[in-house]
């Protein structure tokens, strides 16, 4: 009539945890492997999306109230169109059909590719745009039209 008591240690079925090798303890470290996949493949989305939500034309046009830009360490090109529809680099004339040559010329002389772009406000959007063409062709993708300071803000006062 005697009950006895046996002790469950490793050797019967039951429902306890069963450990191997010897008794060492559970691995509690996170796997990070899963993580590391989900964050590359959203890089690659970023990195193919980002370029897509870029849209317009890549030129720089300075609003009336803005500030002067800051410098950079080469002199400033300017092509100014006078009144008359002379184009000229710095303080010489050039004629239309030299001017994308000697552009070209400078800009394989220049480490930067800004240009700025001074037009007097009564030549035709058409002579502005033209040049323009001519300074893209020329080698100057980064254009920054010159304007004066004061004019209107289209907030309702004019400065």
């Amino acid at each position: 009539m005697g009950a006895g008591v046996m002790k469950s240690g490793g050797g019967g079925g039951g429902r306890g945890r069963r450990r191997s090798r010897g008794g060492q303890p559970p691995m509690s470290e996170i796997n990070v492997t899963p993580f590391v996949d989900v964050m590359l493949v959203l890089l690659i989305i970023f990195m193919v999306a980002a370029p897509l939500s870029v849209v317009g034309v890549p030129v720089e046009l300075p609003q009336t109230a803005a500030t002067a830009l800051p410098g950079d360490e080469e002199e400033p090109l300017t092509v100014t169109i006078t009144a008359e529809g002379v184009v000229m680099i710095q303080e010489t004339d050039v004629p239309p059909a030299e001017l994308v040559t000697r552009l070209r010329a400078i800009a394989a002389e220049r480490t930067s590719n800004k240009i700025f772009l001074r037009a007097d406000g009564s030549n035709a959007w058409n002579r502005v745009a033209e040049v323009m063409g001519a300074l893209n062709a020329g080698g100057f993708s980064d254009i920054g039209l010159v304007t004066d300071i004061g004019g209107p803000t289209y907030d309702g006062v004019d400065g």
